[in-house]
């Protein structure tokens, strides 16, 4: 249990948490990208990429948020601030970080540039960050026609390969910044020459707002002005900010206006336009900055050149503050730096456990910078998106119908963490579930708000569906939201030593209205037996599952029936743990109950159904696809899809059960009557360790089937995880003849070769860290019942018998390994060169969306964090788990042969 006066940034946790000071007003919430979202794009066709690309970035306006190189901004998106940069070669002025769209992507967007984040503290109170910035003129042309050139067979084309990085000839520009007081914000912009020449550099730290005044609804008009020593920022409702800055560097003034005449051949609003920076420093046109600020603007710079030799290092500091900031007077700037990147160090000392080596806590370290940089300002009136604005044209009349057009009601401006700022600057419900978990290490207060934000009116539907991601609220997400509410309030108890289930009561009950509209919405004829589309693993299947399947038929799906039964379980522990203060919820406890039998009934076609997702030939649950004449196929593809059974599992504590003596009564009653599903799913009558009761969706001889399969190097285990798809279709590709064309599924280790989703996702093999961390927890589970006497084969042929408890700490071992270094001193996931486009040194960890299945090299969004952020809850559960075996390393699979009395499931 953490005591909140160990150190000031638990105070400042402390503080924010009771209201006491708002130290979360300010943090890194600008994103990286807020050109080519769904919430610029005005299109008649939906074509977000193509109506608002990275070119036009620089000279329009943006309606719905704001982006920046290594900014911060308000909670509010209001008021922005971040760096600028010229190497005197760029075509552009460096604002914001360059990336491909989907469409000029060889596999779909992808950001081109090099940057890590380095450190952050969750209130903001702490943020350090890298961009690394070529001495040569940026390869934007290169990088889009080579891109385009290479097909879905070729690597993806990165800054790295185009040479401007070689020979070291770049600049390191870390940005650090350190928070005096909650307004009060002390920013370091440092530049060091790696290359054997000198390198001139000009830095522009930027202030500006976000244009909310130009779209018709009568908003006052900030304003920024010159005074003596820096800027002053005035906004009617944030109140007056002064950014103050060493030295006398020029000051220049222009508005956040659209250039129309660049873009449109129209004539602008004013004469001063937002990318007149860019024409002043790089064109030498200063035409469109404004000579007389007197009267206040929008955008505002210091710029600054230095020409730095080889190995230099120069710095520039500013000071945001605030007018109602305190201290008074304030901390010498240099010192605010130096204070908090030791609080920082303080925090993380009590988060890292002890039995962490250095390089697991600095691994997890990063993880969590990783997160904490990812909070952005999301910004999205759905509404007002389809209507449009006052001061504009009127909306295309196919947005009526188009995208989004059944979430009017999505109304949000917060604070929320994003899968990956650049390429995914928008949230998606599934991964914050898990994005929470590792959250709540380090700031339950925040992963418990986002669980709560999702489910409040302006997010979640009228009907009860909660919205997927903006490029389509209406497809749907894994049902994990009720899994994160029940971790992230078990991970808070441990760390706080009381529970709040306020907390858990108040998402409980948004959750029945989103369990109800899964079973209206999802199980077709009424079997338990749900669809769901392509439920977040985008290309795994034969079919693009979200899509009007051949001949009209539907999906048995058998990942969705499984999610349910995983839903059903997860909302019956729920109500399990209100019923100890409050014994009405263990009727509501018995009712998921029924729910999870009646799912695992029909997923093992118990009653009838005629839906056989289980394959006996097999041992392993397939799709099966429904065709309007009742015939039936089952797609026997070898993927996650036949995992997601093990998922569904839970166990009862003993003493849990004697406090709800009623929905004890109900489920032996029910058992009793329903012989059949109690017999598949249920341990019921056989108490485990300590007595413990069971329930899952798979045991006994299929359990170990799967287990088998999922265990096998040949087929799903690899020296990094569990692969989405088995290595087996490799030599043995699934093939389907149907609706006059041949579908097929092969084995893919690395990038899509296809372009569902727009190519930038893939299933069919390599290792996704969600599904990974849940397979673990499902393990844990079942050795929490069956204990060490119970053993598998691991790895599958291999004659070594181990727990299934240690089966779960190798593979987070095994998923840790991605980013410690090996025996030859590389990290898997860097590749074999340094995959991360440049970065040379031991702590420049990145963070994929995903992992080749066969190498572990990292592929997807380079920033991803989110949900690949589980890495530090794995590595703080592997250091327990060596805490309680006093200090010794987890069981390898590769350990001496340990056989011991097998008992049976």
């Amino acid at each position: 249990m953490l005591n909140p006066t160990l150190d000031p940034e638990r105070v400042r946790l402390r503080e924010g948490r009771e209201g006491v000071v708002a130290w979360r007003l300010w943090g890194p919430y600008l994103a990286d990208r807020a050109w080519g979202t769904v919430r610029e794009d005005y299109s008649s066709g939906g074509d977000a990429w193509g109506y608002f690309p990275h070119d036009h970035a620089r000279s329009r306006a943006y309606r719905w948020a704001e982006d920046g190189l290594l900014g911060i901004c308000d909670e509010w998106g209001r008021l922005c601030f971040a760096v600028a940069l010229w190497n005197e070669r760029d075509p552009i002025l460096k604002e914001r970080l360059f990336g491909l769209s989907g469409p000029e992507g060889n596999h779909g967007e992808d950001v081109k540039e090099v940057y890590v984040h380095l450190d952050a503290t969750p209130t903001g109170s702490w943020l350090h960050a890298l961009y690394r910035y070529p001495h040569a003129g940026f390869p934007y042309v290169d990088l889009v026609s080579e891109n385009a050139r290479r097909g879905r067979d070729d690597p993806e084309y990165e800054l790295v390969d185009t040479g401007v990085l070689d020979d070291r000839r770049f600049t390191d520009v870390e940005v650090e910044y350190a928070k005096a007081g909650p307004e009060d914000i002390v920013i370091r912009i440092s530049a060091t020459n790696r290359g054997p020449g000198a390198a001139p550099l000009h830095v522009l730290p930027t202030l500006w707002f976000r244009n909310t005044w130009a779209w018709g609804d009568d908003v006052p008009r900030p304003t920024i002005r010159p005074e003596a020593g820096g800027l002053r920022a005035d906004h009617a409702r944030l109140g007056t900010y002064r950014l103050t800055t060493d030295g006398q560097p020029d000051a220049l003034f222009t508005e956040n206006e659209t250039n129309a005449e660049r873009l449109f051949g129209v004539p602008s609003r004013t004469a001063a336009v937002k990318d007149a920076f860019h024409l002043a420093i790089v064109d030498g046109d200063r035409s469109r900055l404004v000579a007389d600020p007197s009267a206040g603007v929008t955008k505002a710079t210091f710029h600054r050149r230095w020409v730095l030799e080889p190995g230099e290092r120069r710095s520039t500091i500013l000071r945001l503050r605030a007018d109602t900031a305190t201290p008074s007077p304030p901390e010498d700037p240099a010192d605010v730096l130096v204070t908090r990147r030791a609080e920082a160090d303080a925090f993380f000392a009590t988060v890292s456990p002890p039995t962490l080596s250095a390089d697991e806590a600095m691994v997890q370290r990063r993880a969590f910078a990783g997160l904490v940089w990812g909070k952005q300002f999301y910004g999205y009136d759905v509404g007002r998106w389809l209507d449009g604005d006052p001061a504009g044209p009127s909306p295309p009349v196919e947005r009526e119908t188009g995208r989004n057009a059944d979430w009017r009601e999505l109304n949000g401006a917060d604070v929320i963490s994003m899968p990956d700022p650049w390429e995914y600057p928008w949230f998606a419900a599934w991964d914050l579930a898990f994005h929470a978990v590792p959250f709540a290490l380090i700031d339950p207060d925040f992963a418990k708000h986002q669980l709560v934000l999702l489910t409040r009116e302006w997010f979640m539907h009228p009907n009860g569906q909660l919205p997927a991601y903006e490029w389509n609220f209406s497809d749907v997400n894994p049902p994990v939201h009720a899994w994160a509410t029940w971790r992230v309030f078990q991970i808070d108890r441990r760390l706080r030593g009381t529970p709040d289930r306020a907390f858990l009561e108040r998402v409980f009950h948004k959750l029945l209205l989103n369990f109800t509209w899964w079973v209206n919405r999802k199980d077709r004829e009424g079997h338990n037996i749900f669809q769901g589309g392509f439920l977040g693993l985008d290309n795994i299947g034969v079919f693009d599952r979200s899509a009007e399947l051949p001949g009209g038929g539907h999906l048995a799906q058998a990942d969705g029936t499984a999610w349910m039964g995983f839903y059903s379980l997860q909302m019956m522990r729920i109500a399990l743990e209100l019923a100890r203060e409050n014994r009405v919820y263990e009727d509501v406890a018995t009712k998921f109950f029924e729910h999870f039998l009646y799912i695992a009934g029909a997923l093992n076609d118990i009653g009838g159904s005629g839906i056989p997702l289980w394959d006996d030939g097999d041992g392993f649950f397939y799709d099966v696809l429904h065709l309007p004449d009742d015939s039936k196929i089952q797609l026997k593809v070898r993927s996650v899809v036949g995992l997601i059974p093990l998922l569904a599992v839970e166990t009862l504590e003993p003493e849990l059960l004697d406090q709800m003596p009623e929905f004890a009564r109900r489920m032996r009653w029910f058992l009793r009557n329903r012989p059949a599903l109690a017999a598949l799913v249920s341990r019921w009558e056989e108490p485990g360790m300590g007595d413990r009761r069971l329930l899952a969706l798979v045991r006994g001889h299929r359990m170990k089937l799967l287990l088998r399969r999922m265990l096998d190097e040949t087929e799903f285990l690899s020296d990094h995880g569990i692969r989405s798809l088995s290595r087996f279709h490799a030599d043995h590709p699934y093939v389907l003849d149907f609706g006059g064309s041949v579908h097929s599924v092969d084995y893919e280790p690395a990038e899509s070769r296809t372009g569902t989703f727009g190519g930038n996702s893939n299933w069919r093999g390599p290792v996704w860290f969600p599904l990974n961390h849940l397979l673990i927890e499902a393990l844990q589970k079942f050795h929490h019942y069956y204990g060490d006497d119970f053993r598998v084969e691991a790895p599958t042929g291999s004659g070594r018998l181990l727990t299934l408890g240690e089966v779960a700490d190798e593979l987070a071992t095994r998923l840790s390994r991605l980013f410690l270094p090996g025996p030859d001193g590389r990290r898997p996931a860097d590749g074999e060169r340094r995959a991360n486009g440049g970065t040379d040194s031991a702590d420049h960890v990145l963070f994929y969306e995903y992992f080749d299945g066969d190498t572990g090299a990292g592929l997807g969004a380079s920033h991803q964090t989110g949900w690949t952020a589980l890495v530090a809850k794995q590595l703080d559960q592997l250091a327990r788990q060596r805490e309680r075996a006093g200090g010794g390393s987890t069981t390898p699979l590769s350990r001496p042969d340990v056989r011991g009395a097998q008992r049976e499931l």
